[in-house]
C-alpha cells in the first residue's frame, strides 16, 4: 500500500450511517461565522450519492418557501457534525434528479416498508 493510500484512509469518516437516493435525512453542518461558531440543520431527500474514497459526495434537496435548494456535502468533511436519516424512501433509480421538474404533491416520495425489504 503506498502513501497516498494510507492517507486517504485516515481521512474517511466511519460515523457516518448508510443512506441512498430517495432518504429523508438531516445533516447537521458547523457553521463559523467570523469568531462564532454554530450547528446548522439542513434537512431534505438525497437526490444522489457519489461514492469513492475521499471525494464521496452527497446531494440534499429541500423545498424553502417554496424554491427548490440543493446544497452538495461531502462526505468526509470535518464540517458536517453529524447525519440522521430520518426515512428510508422507496425509489428505483440512483439518482433522482426528476424531481427538480416536480412539486407539490407530486414531488413524494413513498416510505419503505416492512414488506419492501422482505422481498
Amino acid at each position: 500500500m503506498n502513501i497516498l493510500q494510507r492517507i486517504e484512509r485516515e481521512q474517511i469518516r466511519m460515523d457516518i450511517p448508510m443512506f441512498k437516493a430517495g432518504d429523508t435525512v438531516k445533516v447537521h453542518v458547523r457553521i463559523i461565522e467570523g469568531e462564532k461558531e454554530r450547528i446548522q440543520v439542513f434537512q431534505g431527500t438525497v437526490l444522489r450519492v457519489k461514492r469513492g474514497a475521499t471525494n464521496s459526495t452527497f446531494v440534499v434537496r429541500k423545498i424553502s418557501d417554496g424554491i427548490g435548494v440543493e446544497r452538495v456535502f461531502p462526505l468526509n468533511s470535518p464540517y458536517i457534525e453529524r447525519v440522521e436519516v430520518i426515512s428510508q424512501g422507496k425509489v428505483r433509480q440512483g439518482r433522482i434528479f426528476y424531481l427538480r421538474k416536480l412539486k407539490g404533491k407530486a414531488a413524494r416520495i413513498k416510505a419503505k416498508t416492512n414488506w419492501d425489504r422482505v422481498s
